[in-house]
């Protein structure tokens, strides 16, 4: 299974910007899928999760601006984001788990940077 991140760039604070994950070695529907990501000097932290069947979850701080999404047929892993905030400059990194798979897999980070 790999994962390819991408839509990431400079955004400017209150602008908006999507992110995709492709999945590649499995389709999704078997996957649950989440969005984190690390911003400079701090730990990993849990954004967005969106589970087998398409329930999904937010971090506090996202809820009501951000949303994950899948479409089946592409394979592939939205996170909409909103009312984007300097807050929330980070790298964002996709990652892929199943009670199949021993660990999570982790795609390439995509760097999201929100100017003031």
């Amino acid at each position: 299974v790999q994962l390819q991140a991408s839509g990431g760039g400079l955004v400017q604070a209150g602008g908006s910007a999507r992110l995709s994950c492709t999945v590649s070695g499995r389709p999704i529907r078997s996957l649950h899928m989440a969005w984190s990501r690390q911003a400079p000097g701090k730990e990993r932290e849990f954004v967005a999760r969106i589970i087998l069947n398409g329930a999904t979850s937010y971090e506090d701080s996202v809820k009501g601006r951000f949303t994950i999404s899948r479409e089946i047929a592409k394979n592939t892993v939205y996170l909409q984001m909103n009312g984007l905030q300097p807050e929330d400059t980070a790298v964002y990194y996709c990652s892929a788990a199943s009670l199949t798979l021993r660990d999570p897999i982790w795609g390439q980070g995509t760097q999201v940077t929100v100017s003031s």
